[in-house]
């Protein structure tokens, strides 16, 4: 990072550098907005940044892997259409002033290995960087959990996407060869060990992901649709975390088919969070793969949110009769599916399955051990 940051703005005194991790997520998909319960843990591969303090309050971006530029002032941030790598530093940087920490202008570059649109969190890996290394270069008084809750900002009220609090809270507070079981509701958080003899392998279908679209927004409404039927049948359900399926059966009358779904995927994802927790503790893999299919089978039938690419890895990978279980993983649309098996089998798994999937589907597939 320092020689690329010396070739771009000539000198590499008093630079700060930091990093962070892409993420897969085992099992919680679209239950972290709903302030429920989510299981990602960290890939290796990771985004780094490096910066150095100016005098002014100008702040010049450069990211390596695009071989792209892009400059604003402090305080006039504002949304590129041209840049939208650039959207993730100045989100950043918004969210930091809106909580009244004080910054100057820097020269920053960016570089990094984590597959883009491909659901392992890439922009989250940015985000926490690029708070890291500013937090470091300022000598801020910043939390990791209130590090995530920045990220989460920039992409809430800069990007406009609303996601929830997962991608960075396991960027900032997630370590290697564990799950991170997060309490989105309570921020209440532990690292639980993978199991040993075992791995998880994420696929990328080739279909690029695009999440910024108002598909998931959509989700998001419905589910709060969800949460105001629920809180006629009881007034005490402030968010789906807190509904049971007995009160969503009980307050199925007044919601849509569709709404209904949402919720039921939501209520039952955070069982399965759990209960994979508890098989994970336990050493027990089998039962936390056989969550990971039921996960999926939800996310296509009550939320919607597979294609036929990622129901076609799933099936194939069931199919082995090696591979423990698998789901599509990030928020749907494309992207990968992740799958569990022991070790010895993945060298297996890595030979057959994207050879099938480039046979049946046309695409070229890219695999991630994690």
């Amino acid at each position: 990072m320092l020689g690329i940051f010396e070739k771009i703005y000539g000198r590499t005194d008093e630079v700060a550098v930091a990093s962070a991790p892409g993420r897969v997520n085992i099992i919680g998909e679209h239950t972290d907005y709903n302030e429920g319960f989510v299981l990602p843990t960290p890939i290796s591969q990771q985004v780094f940044v490096a910066c150095r303090k100016r005098g002014d309050s100008e702040v010049r971006l450069y990211a390596k892997d695009y071989g792209e530029s892009y400059t604003f002032t402090l305080g006039r941030q504002v949304f590129s259409e041209e840049r939208r790598w650039a959207n993730y530093v100045m989100g950043v940087v918004d969210a930091m002033q809106r909580k009244g920490l004080h910054l100057g202008g820097v020269d920053l570059v960016i570089k990094g290995d984590v597959p883009q649109a491909a659901g392992l969190s890439s922009s989250a890996a940015l985000e926490v960087a690029t708070a890291r290394a500013l937090v470091e270069l300022f000598d801020l008084k910043v939390t990791p959990v209130q590090l995530a809750y920045l990220g989460k900002s920039a992409e809430n009220d800069f990007i406009g996407l609303q996601s929830g609090v997962m991608d960075q809270f396991c960027a900032s507070l997630g370590k290697l060869g564990h799950a991170l079981l997060i309490d989105c509701k309570t921020n209440k958080h532990r690292n639980v060990k993978i199991p040993e003899g075992y791995s998880f392998v994420a696929i990328h279908t080739g279909i690029r992901r695009k999440l910024d679209s108002s598909a998931y927004n959509e989700r998001v409404q419905q589910c709060r649709a969800g949460v105001m039927a629920l809180q006629r049948v009881n007034p005490k359900i402030q968010s789906l975390r807190d509904a049971s399926l007995t009160d969503l059966v009980k307050a199925s009358a007044g919601m849509s088919e569709v709404v209904y779904k949402r919720c039921r995927h939501v209520v039952l994802e955070n069982e399965r969070v759990l209960s994979a927790t508890a098989a994970l503790e336990i050493n027990f893999p089998a039962k936390v793969g056989a969550l990971m299919f039921e996960s999926h089978k939800s996310l296509r039938e009550d939320y919607d949110v597979s294609c036929p690419e990622l129901d076609a890895l799933v099936d194939k990978a069931f199919k082995t009769g090696y591979v423990l279980g698998a789901r599509l993983t990030g928020a749907g649309w494309g992207g990968c599916t992740i799958n569990l098996m022991p070790k010895s089998y993945v060298a297996e798994f890595v030979e057959e399955v994207p050879a099938w999937y480039a046979r049946a589907t046309g695409l070229v597939p890219e695999v991630y051990p994690v």
